[in-house]
């Protein structure tokens, strides 16, 4: 991840788009929703952005046809929720593909079903698990930051695994192959995300405190336990 300008197969980076095409369409109704009720979002909506747009550009080779980075989606996903994240994920990676050769379009819709739909989706749902269950907010953004990383990584296997699998043992030995050499570098990886995810939480604390709390990042988190408030979770 992201993997490579024309490595995938014609049918299987289309399959990846048509997969991902109704997530982003949701994500760009959710981002319209929420800079109309808050115009004060804007900033924090951009610095969410560049977080992930500077982390995912620093990359690491890895395996043939793509490589290893950080993903800075747990942050947004947290901030704004995954559908706002899937549209700013998608962006990040237009963007690198066509001013970074990092990725590329017709692998678009694999990279964005990876890094910015399932990413921060698995991020988030961690990260709402342990504030439900009473973790401190802390703690909860470190593991919601590291998850929405790794999961990205076992997603891209999958791709991977799906487009090339090994003569031998098929999928399911490609799927081993290709997990067992991003974990080398994408633990190690997923863990300083995960650290620097907090640090960047902190800060925003000190210097967006209202934001965080219209956003219930700093307040009410916790009691997002009801059904009613379960449901307001999922629909932004």
């Amino acid at each position: 991840m992201h993997i490579a300008e024309g490595f995938l197969p014609p049918l299987h980076a289309a399959a990846w788009g048509a997969a991902s095409a109704p997530f982003v369409v949701h994500g760009v109704r959710a981002l319209t929703r929420e800079v109309k009720a808050n115009p004060e979002s804007t900033l924090l909506l951009g610095a969410s952005g560049a977080f992930t747009f500077v982390l995912s550009a620093l990359k690491i080779p890895s395996v043939t046809g793509s490589c290893s980075h950080p993903t800075g989606t747990g942050l947004g996903a947290i901030l704004f929720r995954p559908p706002v994240m899937a549209v700013l994920g998608t962006i990040t990676l237009l963007f690198q593909a066509l001013l970074l050769a990092h990725g590329g379009l017709t692998t678009l819709g694999a990279n964005v079903f990876s890094m910015a739909i399932s990413g921060p989706w698995a991020g988030y749902g961690t990260y709402l698990l342990l504030r439900r269950t009473g973790a401190p907010l802390m703690v909860s953004v470190f593991f919601g930051a590291f998850v929405a990383d790794l999961s990205t990584y076992c997603v891209t296997s999958v791709q991977l695994a799906l487009a090339f699998p090994d003569p031998a043992t098929g999928v399911a030995g490609a799927l081993a192959k290709f997990g067992g050499i991003f974990a080398l570098t994408q633990i190690p990886l997923a863990i300083s995300e995960g650290l620097l995810t907090v640090l960047v939480m902190r800060l925003l604390s000190q210097s967006s405190k209202a934001d965080l709390l219209r956003l219930g990042v700093l307040k009410g988190a916790r009691a997002a336990g009801t059904q009613s408030g379960a449901a307001a979770e999922v629909a932004r």
